[in-house]
Parts: structure tokens; C-alpha cells; sequence
């Protein structure tokens, strides 16, 4: 025996179920970051031996003095600018970097898509080496770590006043790129600005931070924010003019 439904509950009777909600929230292109630094690291501390790591850190951490011409050429000096950003140099050094990441990376990522983004992540990176290698272009201490990669990720969140969307049910950047004159008006954004400049300042003074190995490169940190600030409409394909641009216009 059949039973008529009225009207709304017909309608609820032809609802779709709710989807679930992913254990990760986090896009694609962002896991697989994580992935990959996070398989480096464990092949780092469990599988290679001491001469394999130090093969590894040689040919895949970014040392600038391999970059002043005296050390004659080799093929991991196009490469080494960018696998340094999956090197970590212990436990507390990813750990720390895979949490901003998720946390700036995801929304950049909703925003921009993978293929961007992943340009993002390489050119913000290369340009944290750019900087670390003009302060020190004799050091032969490696650089490893993708913290000036989410470095110009901040400074792309700074660009957008931290405005998300979240009506898709992933955090995106919203709206359009400010122009710096309005973001440095922005007194939540100033006040981030200003404090990352100070903890970045401090730790370069003090030349480590209690927990992690090895000095901090605040000068690459420095390099990729600029990057990401200055250089995020060339990534941002989403762009609109915004209204105080074309106010004035007419058709």
C-alpha cells in the first residue's frame, strides 16, 4: 500500500543525501606536498645510510656556494632550487612547516588551482634561494625546507585582507587582489605584517629557535614573501577588476 507525501515532504523525499564530509579537507595538490616532503623526510631519518643522506643533501639542498662558478658544473644546480623545498632538517622543522602549509596553502590553492598554485610553490620558492644565495653567496651551510614557499603564501593571503569564502565548503580566497596601498590600511593585516617581520628579525638574530636544528633562513623567508606579495596576480587567474578600478567607466 502506497502513501501519498504532500508537498514538502515530497521534496525532502527527492533531496540528494548530505556529502560526507572528507577526513582531510585539504585540495589535492597541497596533500601531495605534504606527501612528497613528508616521504623525503622519512627516507632521510629510517632507510638511507649515512652516505646516501649526504649524497642526498648534496645534490638536493640548495648550497650557494655551488653557484659562484668555483666549484665547476653539474646537473643538480637547475634542480637544486627547488628540491631543497622538500628537505627538512628534523621532526620539529616539517612538522611546523606542514601546518602553515595547510593553513595558508589550502585556501591559496582553492583559489588559484593546482596547476597555479604548484607554479606558485616553485617560483616563491625559487625566489627564497634568489635572496638566501645574494646575503651568502659563499656558504656552503645547505638550505632545506619549504617555509619560504608558504612564506609567499602569506604574503598572498596579505594581498587578499585574509578574506575567505567558504560557500563551496572549502576556504578559498575571496575577492579581488588589493592593491597594496588599501592592504597596508588594513589594520589586521599591518599588525600581521609587522609580527612576522619581528619573529623573523629575532630569529635571524638569535640564529635558531629552541626545538629545531640548525640556524633559521630568515633571509629566504624574506625572499619568498616578497615574491608572493608583489607577485600574486600573475598567478591569480580569477582576477577581477575591482569596483574602485572601473568606477568611472562607461559602456
Amino acid at each position: 500500500m502506497s502513501e501519498q507525501l504532500n508537498p514538502p515532504e515530497a521534496e525532502q523525499a527527492e533531496m540528494p543525501p548530505p556529502a560526507r564530509e572528507p577526513v582531510f579537507n585539504l585540495p589535492p595538490v597541497v596533500l601531495a606536498v605534504i606527501a612528497i616532503c613528508a616521504a623525503v623526510f622519512m627516507l632521510q631519518q629510517y632507510v638511507l645510510n649515512d652516505t646516501q643522506q649526504t649524497t642526498l643533501l648534496y645534490d638536493g639542498a640548495f648550497i650557494p656556494v655551488l653557484y659562484t662558478g668555483q666549484y665547476g658544473f653539474d646537473w643538480f644546480l637547475f634542480t637544486r632550487p627547488f628540491t631543497y623545498a622538500f628537505m627538512h632538517g628534523g621532526f620539529a622543522h616539517i612538522a611546523i612547516n606542514m601546518v602553515w602549509l595547510a593553513a595558508f596553502g589550502s585556501p591559496l590553492a582553492n583559489r588559484l588551482g593546482a596547476l597555479w598554485f604548484a607554479l606558485f610553490f616553485a617560483v616563491t620558492g625559487l625566489a627564497s634561494v634568489a635572496l638566501f644565495w645574494a646575503v651568502h653567496p659563499y656558504g656552503e651551510a645547505p638550505l632545506v625546507g619549504a617555509s619560504g614557499a608558504i612564506s609567499g603564501m602569506m604574503g598572498a593571503a596579505a594581498r587578499f585582507g585574509f578574506r575567505t569564502d567558504r560557500s563551496t565548503g572549502r576556504a578559498a580566497f575571496a575577492g579581488p587582489v588589493l592593491p597594496i596601498a588599501i592592504v597596508l590600511r588594513l589594520r589586521g593585516v599591518v599588525i600581521f605584517l609587522a609580527m612576522w617581520m619581528i619573529i623573523n628579525l629575532a630569529t635571524g638574530l638569535l640564529g635558531f629557535v629552541p626545538g629545531m636544528d640548525g640556524q633559521i633562513a630568515w633571509e629566504a623567508h624574506i625572499g619568498g614573501f616578497v615574491a608572493g606579495f608583489f607577485g600574486l596576480r600573475w598567478f591569480d587567474r580569477r582576477w577581477q577588476a575591482p569596483d574602485w578600478e572601473t568606477a568611472g567607466r562607461h559602456t
